[in-house]
């Protein structure tokens, strides 16, 4: 310990409890945080005022106690171009697939080196099959708005999914939600009759995030009150809402009037998704932006968002700080319920046919409730990067159908390649070991942060 005097700054510091082993600024933002979790947002805004006020004071010490300024948020440039470079990898694994799964051109590979017809076949074959796919997806207006409407419903249930990652659940009742959703606003969509077109829609619209919310705070007030496990409640939940459709489209209530098998009635137009006219962009494209918009600011700008993402990252600690995690557990439930119910709202009262409103039916939803696993994980559970992940979902939904018919492709590939893909994204480690130059950028960082924190430590001692 050295012998100098503490300066007179010093020393006023230490009084009142801010020395050099306890850095300026630390207090505050303890007292910050601790306002967030009881609720106390004066005392939040004292507090950065009170240290804004000490600022000036801290950097010009920062020196002699040895504490770093905060670092500022970057861009993770290293995950951005694992994600690509996992994108990348999946393609070229499904492209060897696709030419080894062609019989006529294994038959040429065995004579590769006395006619190389094996090698442009191939080419042929890849190309041929990733331009129809690309061309599906995004080769003209009609094939984009067609993959708008392919992932408005994939983006909402993934929202919901990656809201549930944030408070450490996993919710795997985005199916059950999203059927309890469609069935709800198809329900209000064909029974009500003449109403205008905005109540109508938004009557419909509030039914199936209700009815979504209701199925999701199910699993989140078992979870908190008895303590169940979310995973398996949630899986139940997803046969029941599939048996209650089922058993709803055999009443006189649901079934459409002069037919016997299981199918509801036409939903009015007035309670359809506006469209462009001639495409398959509807509104509802456009709401599933606005709730990605929307589940951003909660996670980032509200007190509920900070409690989500804090008990996500630790439960006991959220407690201990004064946070009552059961009831941040049914409200994250809640909002995710309501969030994959949207997603069955899209597809109830989305006019994707074009012609006439989609019917309710057993197998309208699909696979949309598991497939927004594979979102949400995609998009790292960020409402933007869930859009992104949704569109390119609905891309290769889109794109997969016109790559069989022109291309001669299985439809099967499509799924590989997203399986692939989800492999290599779930799988960081896998793709920096397959490509050791993406772990260049993560060393050096660490190596300056080293040599910064040495330097700074050396400073103090001295």
């Amino acid at each position: 310990m050295s012998d100098r005097p503490i300066p007179p700054e010093s020393a006023s510091r230490h009084a009142d409890g801010q020395g050099a082993d306890s850095p300026a600024g630390s207090t505050n933002t303890e007292t910050a945080h601790v306002s967030v979790a009881q609720g106390a947002a004066p005392r939040r805004q004292d507090a950065v005022a009170q240290s804004g006020t000490h600022s000036a004071e801290s950097r010009s010490t920062a020196g002699q106690a040895g504490v770093e300024p905060a670092p500022r948020r970057r861009f993770p440039w290293n995950d951005f171009w694992v994600t690509v470079a996992a994108f990348v990898l999946a393609f070229v694994v499904s492209a060897i697939i696709m030419v080894f799964s062609d019989s006529e051109i294994n038959r040429e590979w065995n004579y590769l080196f006395s006619r190389p017809d094996a090698l442009r076949d191939s080419w042929d074959k890849i190309s041929a099959a990733y331009s129809a796919l690309f061309e599906g997806a995004f080769g003209s207006w009609q094939a984009i708005t067609a993959t708008t409407a392919q992932a408005a419903p994939l983006i909402c249930a993934g929202l919901a999914i990656g809201l549930g990652f944030k408070a450490g659940l996993f919710n795997i009742g985005g199916q059950g939600q999203a059927i309890a959703g469609a069935t709800m606003s198809a329900w209000v969509g064909f029974n009500f009759h003449g109403l205008a077109l905005v109540p109508h829609l938004l009557l419909a619209i509030l039914a199936g995030f209700v009815a979504g919310a209701l199925w999701g705070g199910i699993a989140g007030a078992l979870k908190a009150r008895a303590g169940a496990n979310e995973v398996i409640v949630t899986i139940m939940l997803n046969y029941i809402a599939s048996g209650i459709l089922a058993w709803l489209l055999t009443t006189t209530a649901f079934q459409m009037p002069g037919r016997s098998d299981p199918i509801a009635p036409i939903v009015d137009w007035n309670a359809t998704f506006p469209r462009v006219e001639g495409t398959q962009l509807h509104l509802g494209f456009f709401l599933a932006l606005l709730t990605a918009v929307i589940t951003w600011w909660l996670l980032e700008r509200t007190a509920l968002g900070f409690h989500i993402k804090a008990v996500g990252t630790n439960p006991h600690a959220a407690a201990t700080a004064g946070m009552r995690t059961n009831r941040v557990v049914v409200r994250t439930m809640l909002i995710s319920g309501g969030l994959a119910g949207l997603a069955g709202v899209e597809v109830a009262l989305g006019p994707i046919s074009g012609a006439t409103p989609t019917q309710l039916s057993i197998g309208l939803v699909g696979t949309i409730g598991f497939d927004a696993i594979t979102v949400a994980l995609l998009g790292r559970s960020n409402p933007f990067g869930i859009i992104l992940a949704g569109l390119f979902w609905g891309a290769m939904n889109q794109g997969g159908l016109r790559m069989q018919a022109l291309a001669q492709t299985s439809l099967d590939l499509v799924s590989v390649i997203q399986a692939v893909i989800v492999m290599f994204v779930a799988a960081p480690m896998l793709v920096r070991t397959i490509l050791p130059f993406l772990r260049t950028g993560r060393k050096r960082k660490h190596t300056q942060d080293t040599s910064i924190q040495t330097t700074s430590n050396s400073g103090a001692v001295a």
